[in-house]
């Protein structure tokens, strides 16, 4: 199974506002960026996109090392998911999640990848966020045009 390493980040101008998103993809000496935008986003709903396109980009069953700066991305992969998608895609308090259709994509490539969510610090010199970071606020400030 191919070793991949996935880096991500969400942007939006206002939370919400427009939006922007980025996913750096590695594989041994290959390198792909993925980015894109919307007019009106959350924070959240940029960073679960950055993630639901990195691992689409995906062509076949892959071990991935995820890389953001979000806590919730990585809290929801590590040990929500699983819950959310036994119970209905509704939370502990019963109240159906926020960006369920993303959370059930990624939920459906989980099962076809090995998703290890890491947690980097935002702003701290790590190269891949940050470059994901600049890319997906270009990407936010394109789409607030």
């Amino acid at each position: 199974m191919k070793k991949v390493k996935i880096f991500t980040d969400g942007s939006s101008l206002g939370n919400p506002g427009a939006g922007g998103w980025c996913a750096i993809l590695k594989y041994r000496e290959h390198s792909k960026v993925l980015k894109g935008g919307k007019t009106t986003a959350t924070n959240n709903e940029m960073e679960l996109k950055a993630v639901l396109e990195g691992l689409k980009a995906l062509k076949e069953p892959c071990e991935v090392e995820l890389y953001t700066d979000s806590k919730y991305i990585v809290d929801a992969i590590s040990q929500w998911i699983h819950g959310w998608a036994e119970n209905g895609w509704k939370n502990a308090s019963k109240k159906e999640i926020s960006h369920k259709q993303m959370w059930q994509e990624i939920y459906g490539l989980m099962q076809k990848h090995r998703v290890k969510p890491c947690w980097v610090k935002g702003h701290s010199g790590h190269e891949e966020n940050e470059m994901c970071d600049r890319i997906a606020k270009e990407e936010a400030r394109r789409s607030a045009k």
